[in-house]
Protein backbone atom coordinates (compact mmCIF):
# COMPACT_ATOMS: atom_id res chain seq x y z
CA UNK A 1 0.00 0.00 0.00
CA UNK A 2 1.21 3.66 -0.79
CA UNK A 3 1.69 6.00 1.95
CA UNK A 4 -0.73 8.67 2.05
CA UNK A 5 0.04 12.02 0.49
CA UNK A 6 1.32 14.55 3.31
CA UNK A 7 -1.85 17.45 3.26
CA UNK A 8 0.97 20.33 3.44
CA UNK A 9 1.51 18.76 -0.35
CA UNK A 10 -1.32 20.00 -1.26
CA UNK A 11 -1.45 23.84 -0.80
CA UNK A 12 2.22 23.45 -2.28
CA UNK A 13 0.77 22.49 -5.35
CA UNK A 14 -2.00 25.36 -5.02
CA UNK A 15 1.17 27.97 -4.63
CA UNK A 16 3.09 26.80 -7.49
CA UNK A 17 0.56 26.53 -9.65
CA UNK A 18 -0.74 30.33 -8.32
CA UNK A 19 3.34 31.14 -8.68
CA UNK A 20 3.20 29.76 -12.25
CA UNK A 21 -0.20 31.27 -13.30
CA UNK A 22 1.30 34.63 -12.70
CA UNK A 23 4.56 34.26 -14.39
CA UNK A 24 3.04 33.87 -17.31
CA UNK A 25 0.50 36.42 -17.19
CA UNK A 26 3.45 38.82 -16.89
CA UNK A 27 4.94 37.28 -20.04
CA UNK A 28 1.46 37.41 -21.86
CA UNK A 29 0.98 41.03 -21.10
CA UNK A 30 4.54 41.86 -21.92
CA UNK A 31 3.97 40.36 -25.29
CA UNK A 32 0.79 42.23 -25.65
CA UNK A 33 2.14 45.32 -25.05
CA UNK A 34 3.76 44.61 -28.79
CA UNK A 35 0.67 44.52 -30.46
CA UNK A 36 -0.86 48.08 -28.71
CA UNK A 37 -3.85 50.11 -30.50
CA UNK A 38 -2.65 53.38 -31.82
CA UNK A 39 -3.07 56.24 -29.87
CA UNK A 40 -6.28 57.57 -28.71
CA UNK A 41 -5.13 61.76 -30.10
CA UNK A 42 -6.21 62.37 -33.61
CA UNK A 43 -4.16 64.38 -35.61
CA UNK A 44 -5.67 67.44 -34.55
CA UNK A 45 -4.56 66.87 -31.18
CA UNK A 46 -8.05 65.99 -30.13
CA UNK A 47 -8.19 63.37 -27.36
CA UNK A 48 -11.52 60.37 -27.98
CA UNK A 49 -12.81 59.91 -24.80
CA UNK A 50 -14.81 56.99 -25.38
CA UNK A 51 -12.82 53.58 -23.38
CA UNK A 52 -11.54 56.12 -20.66
CA UNK A 53 -12.25 54.83 -17.24
CA UNK A 54 -14.05 57.17 -14.71
CA UNK A 55 -11.00 57.95 -13.24
CA UNK A 56 -9.57 58.56 -16.33
CA UNK A 57 -12.05 60.53 -17.26
CA UNK A 58 -11.85 62.87 -13.96
CA UNK A 59 -8.09 63.53 -14.53
CA UNK A 60 -8.54 64.68 -17.78
CA UNK A 61 -11.00 67.07 -16.70
CA UNK A 62 -8.84 68.36 -13.82
CA UNK A 63 -6.18 68.76 -16.33
CA UNK A 64 -8.13 71.30 -18.44
CA UNK A 65 -9.70 73.20 -15.41
CA UNK A 66 -13.36 71.18 -14.50
CA UNK A 67 -14.28 69.94 -11.56
CA UNK A 68 -14.61 65.90 -10.89
CA UNK A 69 -17.97 66.30 -11.10
CA UNK A 70 -18.12 66.53 -14.90
CA UNK A 71 -17.54 62.97 -14.92
CA UNK A 72 -21.01 61.62 -14.29
CA UNK A 73 -22.44 64.64 -16.88
CA UNK A 74 -20.28 63.36 -19.55
CA UNK A 75 -20.53 59.35 -18.35
CA UNK A 76 -24.61 59.91 -18.36
CA UNK A 77 -24.26 61.24 -22.40
CA UNK A 78 -21.94 58.79 -23.62
CA UNK A 79 -22.94 55.85 -22.24
CA UNK A 80 -26.38 56.35 -21.64
CA UNK A 81 -28.17 58.70 -23.70
CA UNK A 82 -25.32 57.22 -26.98
CA UNK A 83 -24.87 61.20 -27.63
CA UNK A 84 -21.33 61.74 -30.33
CA UNK A 85 -21.91 65.62 -30.04
CA UNK A 86 -21.11 67.62 -27.23
CA UNK A 87 -23.45 70.73 -28.26
CA UNK A 88 -26.12 67.64 -27.63
CA UNK A 89 -25.64 67.46 -23.85
CA UNK A 90 -28.44 69.78 -22.95
CA UNK A 91 -27.32 69.71 -18.97
CA UNK A 92 -23.59 71.14 -19.95
CA UNK A 93 -23.67 74.66 -20.39
CA UNK A 94 -22.33 76.18 -23.89
CA UNK A 95 -19.26 77.63 -23.45
CA UNK A 96 -18.18 73.81 -21.96
CA UNK A 97 -19.63 72.53 -25.05
CA UNK A 98 -17.25 74.67 -26.95
CA UNK A 99 -14.49 73.75 -24.65
CA UNK A 100 -14.85 70.11 -24.09
CA UNK A 101 -15.29 70.16 -28.59
CA UNK A 102 -12.35 71.80 -28.77
CA UNK A 103 -10.02 69.44 -26.71
CA UNK A 104 -12.24 66.00 -27.35
CA UNK A 105 -13.99 63.79 -29.15
CA UNK A 106 -16.41 61.40 -28.67
CA UNK A 107 -15.76 58.58 -31.54
CA UNK A 108 -17.15 55.84 -33.32
CA UNK A 109 -15.54 53.02 -35.41
CA UNK A 110 -16.27 53.48 -39.23
CA UNK A 111 -19.19 51.49 -40.49
CA UNK A 112 -17.59 50.44 -43.89
CA UNK A 113 -19.88 47.61 -44.78
CA UNK A 114 -22.74 46.66 -43.22
CA UNK A 115 -24.71 43.46 -44.30
CA UNK A 116 -28.10 41.83 -43.02
CA UNK A 117 -28.66 37.65 -43.63
CA UNK A 118 -31.37 35.92 -44.77
CA UNK A 119 -32.61 35.14 -41.35
CA UNK A 120 -31.34 38.47 -39.99
CA UNK A 121 -28.05 38.46 -38.58
CA UNK A 122 -26.39 41.66 -39.66
CA UNK A 123 -22.32 41.80 -39.76
CA UNK A 124 -20.04 45.28 -39.80
CA UNK A 125 -17.01 45.56 -41.26
CA UNK A 126 -15.91 48.24 -39.02
CA UNK A 127 -12.28 50.26 -39.59
CA UNK A 128 -10.29 52.05 -37.03
CA UNK A 129 -8.33 55.20 -36.78
CA UNK A 130 -5.65 53.51 -38.05
CA UNK A 131 -7.22 51.74 -41.41
CA UNK A 132 -7.20 48.41 -39.69
CA UNK A 133 -10.50 46.68 -39.76
CA UNK A 134 -12.42 43.99 -37.59
CA UNK A 135 -16.04 42.34 -37.63
CA UNK A 136 -18.89 42.37 -35.54
CA UNK A 137 -22.02 40.23 -35.43
CA UNK A 138 -25.39 41.47 -34.27
CA UNK A 139 -27.42 37.78 -34.07
CA UNK A 140 -31.21 38.43 -33.56
CA UNK A 141 -33.14 35.80 -31.35
CA UNK A 142 -35.46 34.03 -33.13
CA UNK A 143 -38.68 34.02 -30.35
CA UNK A 144 -37.78 37.06 -28.63
CA UNK A 145 -37.32 40.97 -29.47
CA UNK A 146 -32.94 40.82 -27.72
CA UNK A 147 -30.03 38.95 -29.22
CA UNK A 148 -26.37 38.64 -29.15
CA UNK A 149 -23.46 41.22 -30.03
CA UNK A 150 -20.35 38.98 -31.20
CA UNK A 151 -17.36 41.29 -30.04
CA UNK A 152 -14.06 41.30 -31.61
CA UNK A 153 -10.78 41.73 -30.00
CA UNK A 154 -8.08 41.85 -32.27
CA UNK A 155 -7.48 42.37 -35.78
CA UNK A 156 -6.51 39.58 -37.06
CA UNK A 157 -5.59 36.33 -34.97
CA UNK A 158 -2.59 34.36 -33.15
CA UNK A 159 -3.98 31.00 -32.66
CA UNK A 160 -4.00 29.44 -36.32
CA UNK A 161 -7.03 27.21 -35.02
CA UNK A 162 -7.41 24.89 -38.59
CA UNK A 163 -10.84 25.03 -38.57
CA UNK A 164 -11.61 28.58 -38.51
CA UNK A 165 -11.58 31.04 -41.50
CA UNK A 166 -10.55 34.16 -38.69
CA UNK A 167 -7.23 32.02 -37.94
CA UNK A 168 -5.88 32.22 -41.74
CA UNK A 169 -5.45 35.84 -41.16
CA UNK A 170 -2.22 36.34 -38.85
CA UNK A 171 -2.28 38.91 -35.97
CA UNK A 172 -2.08 42.55 -36.50
CA UNK A 173 -3.04 44.23 -33.42
CA UNK A 174 -4.82 44.67 -30.28
CA UNK A 175 -7.86 46.75 -30.17
CA UNK A 176 -7.97 49.60 -27.50
CA UNK A 177 -11.26 49.67 -25.00
CA UNK A 178 -12.58 52.58 -27.26
CA UNK A 179 -12.75 49.87 -30.28
CA UNK A 180 -13.85 46.92 -27.97
CA UNK A 181 -17.07 49.28 -26.32
CA UNK A 182 -17.09 51.11 -29.81
CA UNK A 183 -18.30 48.02 -31.35
CA UNK A 184 -21.13 47.89 -29.26
CA UNK A 185 -22.14 51.36 -29.01
CA UNK A 186 -22.04 51.53 -33.22
CA UNK A 187 -24.28 48.26 -33.44
CA UNK A 188 -26.66 49.60 -30.85
CA UNK A 189 -26.71 52.93 -33.27
CA UNK A 190 -27.60 50.53 -36.32
CA UNK A 191 -30.58 49.35 -34.41
CA UNK A 192 -31.36 52.83 -32.37
CA UNK A 193 -31.25 51.49 -29.08
CA UNK A 194 -30.55 54.54 -26.94
CA UNK A 195 -31.10 55.50 -24.50
CA UNK A 196 -29.45 52.36 -22.35
CA UNK A 197 -32.68 50.69 -21.26
CA UNK A 198 -33.39 50.73 -17.59
CA UNK A 199 -34.78 47.98 -15.18
CA UNK A 200 -36.82 45.30 -16.73
CA UNK A 201 -37.62 47.20 -20.21
CA UNK A 202 -36.35 44.65 -23.19
CA UNK A 203 -32.77 45.38 -24.27
CA UNK A 204 -32.81 44.43 -28.19
CA UNK A 205 -29.04 44.26 -27.82
CA UNK A 206 -29.20 42.16 -25.02
CA UNK A 207 -26.08 40.28 -24.08
CA UNK A 208 -22.21 40.04 -25.53
CA UNK A 209 -20.28 37.19 -26.82
CA UNK A 210 -16.35 38.37 -27.15
CA UNK A 211 -15.93 35.53 -29.44
CA UNK A 212 -15.45 37.44 -32.94
CA UNK A 213 -12.26 37.91 -34.45
CA UNK A 214 -8.98 37.27 -31.45
CA UNK A 215 -8.58 35.74 -28.56
CA UNK A 216 -10.06 37.79 -26.10
CA UNK A 217 -7.45 36.50 -23.25
CA UNK A 218 -4.43 37.40 -25.28
CA UNK A 219 -5.67 41.38 -24.88
CA UNK A 220 -7.16 40.77 -20.95
CA UNK A 221 -6.17 44.57 -20.25
CA UNK A 222 -7.98 46.20 -22.89
CA UNK A 223 -11.07 43.23 -22.68
CA UNK A 224 -11.35 44.45 -18.69
CA UNK A 225 -11.19 47.85 -19.25
CA UNK A 226 -14.13 47.87 -21.59
CA UNK A 227 -16.47 45.19 -19.70
CA UNK A 228 -15.98 47.37 -16.90
CA UNK A 229 -17.25 50.33 -18.72
CA UNK A 230 -20.25 48.04 -20.45
CA UNK A 231 -21.27 46.99 -16.88
CA UNK A 232 -20.87 50.30 -15.27
CA UNK A 233 -24.70 50.88 -13.71
CA UNK A 234 -24.40 54.44 -14.88
CA UNK A 235 -24.15 53.57 -18.22
CA UNK A 236 -24.77 50.88 -20.62
CA UNK A 237 -25.25 48.75 -17.68
CA UNK A 238 -25.32 45.34 -19.05
CA UNK A 239 -25.07 42.66 -16.13
CA UNK A 240 -21.87 40.40 -15.88
CA UNK A 241 -24.22 37.69 -16.24
CA UNK A 242 -25.32 39.52 -19.97
CA UNK A 243 -21.41 39.04 -20.61
CA UNK A 244 -19.65 35.91 -21.55
CA UNK A 245 -16.42 35.75 -22.80
CA UNK A 246 -14.65 33.21 -25.17
CA UNK A 247 -11.22 31.34 -24.92
CA UNK A 248 -9.43 28.61 -26.72
CA UNK A 249 -7.76 27.91 -22.90
CA UNK A 250 -5.39 30.81 -21.85
CA UNK A 251 -5.10 28.90 -18.28
CA UNK A 252 -3.31 32.06 -16.45
CA UNK A 253 -6.05 34.50 -17.48
CA UNK A 254 -8.59 32.80 -17.07
CA UNK A 255 -8.06 32.70 -13.35
CA UNK A 256 -7.60 36.81 -13.85
CA UNK A 257 -10.83 36.82 -15.50
CA UNK A 258 -12.50 35.00 -12.83
CA UNK A 259 -11.25 37.05 -9.95
CA UNK A 260 -11.59 40.52 -11.80
CA UNK A 261 -14.82 40.59 -13.79
CA UNK A 262 -16.87 37.13 -12.78
CA UNK A 263 -18.72 37.09 -16.43
CA UNK A 264 -19.69 33.70 -17.99
CA UNK A 265 -16.69 31.90 -19.75
CA UNK A 266 -16.75 29.75 -22.65
CA UNK A 267 -14.24 27.28 -23.66
CA UNK A 268 -13.39 26.28 -27.46
CA UNK A 269 -12.22 22.83 -26.50
CA UNK A 270 -13.59 21.37 -29.94
CA UNK A 271 -11.42 17.83 -29.25
CA UNK A 272 -11.37 15.52 -25.81
CA UNK A 273 -7.51 14.02 -27.00
CA UNK A 274 -4.53 16.19 -26.46
CA UNK A 275 -2.88 14.52 -29.85
CA UNK A 276 -6.03 16.16 -31.42
CA UNK A 277 -6.58 19.47 -30.01
CA UNK A 278 -2.78 19.77 -30.35
CA UNK A 279 -3.46 19.36 -34.03
CA UNK A 280 -6.33 21.53 -34.40
CA UNK A 281 -6.54 23.78 -31.21
CA UNK A 282 -2.66 24.25 -31.24
CA UNK A 283 -2.60 26.54 -28.13
CA UNK A 284 -3.21 23.07 -26.82
CA UNK A 285 0.53 22.52 -27.09
CA UNK A 286 0.67 25.13 -24.14
CA UNK A 287 -2.34 24.71 -22.01
CA UNK A 288 -3.29 20.93 -22.94
CA UNK A 289 -7.10 19.78 -21.63
CA UNK A 290 -6.16 18.92 -18.08
CA UNK A 291 -4.42 22.38 -17.45
CA UNK A 292 -7.94 24.10 -19.17
CA UNK A 293 -10.46 21.76 -17.55
CA UNK A 294 -8.11 22.60 -13.79
CA UNK A 295 -9.00 26.19 -14.68
CA UNK A 296 -12.39 25.91 -15.22
CA UNK A 297 -12.88 24.04 -11.83
CA UNK A 298 -11.48 26.75 -10.20
CA UNK A 299 -13.23 29.39 -12.18
CA UNK A 300 -15.08 31.41 -9.47
CA UNK A 301 -18.22 32.54 -11.63
CA UNK A 302 -18.96 28.59 -12.58
CA UNK A 303 -22.06 27.13 -10.54
CA UNK A 304 -25.16 25.94 -11.40
CA UNK A 305 -27.53 28.96 -12.28
CA UNK A 306 -24.04 30.04 -14.48
CA UNK A 307 -23.04 27.19 -16.22
CA UNK A 308 -19.72 27.30 -18.22
CA UNK A 309 -20.28 26.55 -21.90
CA UNK A 310 -17.94 23.94 -23.62
CA UNK A 311 -17.67 25.15 -27.41
CA UNK A 312 -17.73 21.72 -29.56
CA UNK A 313 -17.36 21.94 -33.06
CA UNK A 314 -18.26 19.11 -34.98
CA UNK A 315 -15.99 17.79 -37.59
CA UNK A 316 -17.07 15.00 -39.98
CA UNK A 317 -14.67 11.98 -38.79
CA UNK A 318 -12.72 13.99 -36.89
CA UNK A 319 -14.25 14.44 -33.48
CA UNK A 320 -17.43 13.36 -33.31
CA UNK A 321 -17.51 9.55 -32.81
CA UNK A 322 -19.81 8.05 -29.88
CA UNK A 323 -16.61 7.31 -28.37
CA UNK A 324 -15.56 10.85 -28.29
CA UNK A 325 -18.87 11.86 -26.79
CA UNK A 326 -18.41 9.48 -24.05
CA UNK A 327 -15.28 10.72 -23.01
CA UNK A 328 -16.46 14.86 -23.16
CA UNK A 329 -19.02 13.59 -20.91
CA UNK A 330 -15.83 11.67 -18.34
CA UNK A 331 -14.11 15.02 -18.72
CA UNK A 332 -16.55 17.71 -18.12
CA UNK A 333 -18.46 15.26 -14.99
CA UNK A 334 -17.53 17.14 -12.26
CA UNK A 335 -17.84 21.14 -13.78
CA UNK A 336 -21.34 22.83 -13.91
CA UNK A 337 -21.39 22.95 -17.94
CA UNK A 338 -23.28 23.03 -20.87
CA UNK A 339 -22.47 21.92 -24.47
CA UNK A 340 -22.27 23.92 -27.38
CA UNK A 341 -22.17 21.70 -30.39
CA UNK A 342 -21.41 22.97 -33.74
CA UNK A 343 -21.92 22.36 -36.97
CA UNK A 344 -18.45 23.29 -39.08
CA UNK A 345 -19.42 26.07 -41.56
CA UNK A 346 -17.53 25.73 -44.21
CA UNK A 347 -15.23 28.46 -45.66
CA UNK A 348 -13.28 28.80 -49.18
CA UNK A 349 -10.11 26.29 -48.85
CA UNK A 350 -10.46 24.58 -45.74
CA UNK A 351 -10.41 20.59 -46.17
CA UNK A 352 -13.30 20.17 -43.34
CA UNK A 353 -16.66 18.90 -43.75
CA UNK A 354 -19.52 19.04 -41.28
CA UNK A 355 -20.52 16.02 -39.45
CA UNK A 356 -23.65 14.69 -40.56
CA UNK A 357 -27.08 15.62 -38.77
CA UNK A 358 -27.36 12.09 -37.81
CA UNK A 359 -24.38 11.81 -36.21
CA UNK A 360 -24.38 15.48 -34.44
CA UNK A 361 -27.91 14.66 -32.63
CA UNK A 362 -26.12 10.98 -31.27
CA UNK A 363 -23.49 13.17 -29.75
CA UNK A 364 -26.04 14.96 -28.35
CA UNK A 365 -27.77 12.73 -27.14
CA UNK A 366 -25.06 10.85 -25.55
CA UNK A 367 -24.14 13.94 -23.61
CA UNK A 368 -27.68 15.10 -22.80
CA UNK A 369 -28.37 11.53 -21.11
CA UNK A 370 -25.19 12.24 -18.76
CA UNK A 371 -27.20 15.37 -17.63
CA UNK A 372 -25.71 18.00 -19.30
CA UNK A 373 -27.87 20.52 -21.46
CA UNK A 374 -26.48 20.14 -25.47
CA UNK A 375 -27.98 22.29 -27.88
CA UNK A 376 -26.59 21.59 -31.66
CA UNK A 377 -26.14 25.38 -33.14
CA UNK A 378 -28.08 26.24 -35.44
CA UNK A 379 -25.76 27.90 -38.05
CA UNK A 380 -26.54 32.02 -38.23
CA UNK A 381 -25.06 34.33 -41.37
CA UNK A 382 -23.77 31.65 -43.39
CA UNK A 383 -25.06 33.69 -46.48
CA UNK A 384 -22.94 36.31 -45.54
CA UNK A 385 -20.34 34.61 -43.69
CA UNK A 386 -20.57 35.40 -40.24
CA UNK A 387 -21.41 31.99 -38.81
CA UNK A 388 -18.76 30.72 -36.17
CA UNK A 389 -15.68 30.12 -37.69
CA UNK A 390 -16.49 32.04 -40.56
CA UNK A 391 -15.13 35.72 -39.59
CA UNK A 392 -12.36 37.30 -41.83
CA UNK A 393 -12.20 41.32 -42.60
CA UNK A 394 -13.34 41.86 -46.46
CA UNK A 395 -10.16 43.72 -47.02
CA UNK A 396 -7.74 40.91 -45.90
CA UNK A 397 -9.75 38.43 -48.39
CA UNK A 398 -9.34 41.03 -51.36
CA UNK A 399 -5.67 41.42 -50.49
CA UNK A 400 -5.79 37.36 -50.83
CA UNK A 401 -7.49 36.81 -53.59
CA UNK A 402 -6.15 37.19 -57.06
CA UNK A 403 -6.89 38.97 -59.76
CA UNK A 404 -8.52 37.95 -62.83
Amino acid sequence: MSSPVPSASIPADAAAVTALNAEERTRILAKAALFSPPSAVTADGRRDIVGLSREELTEILVEIGEKPFRTKQLWHWIYHQGVTDFSLMSSIAKPLQQKLAEKFIIARPEPTTVQTSQDETRKFLFRFRDGQEAETVYIPDRREDRGAVCISSQVGCTLSCTFCHTGTQKLVRNLGAAEIVGQFMAARDSYGEWPSPKGDTPRLLSTIVLMGMGEPLYNYENIAKAMRIIMDGEGIGLSRRRITLSTSGVVPLMDRCGDELGINLAVSLHAVRNDLRDEIVPLNRKYPIEEVLAACRRYPAASNARRITFEYIMLRGVNDSEADARELVRLISDIPAKVNLIPFNPWPGSDYRPSTREQQNRFAQIVMDAGFASPIRTPRGRDILAACGQLKTASERARNTPSA
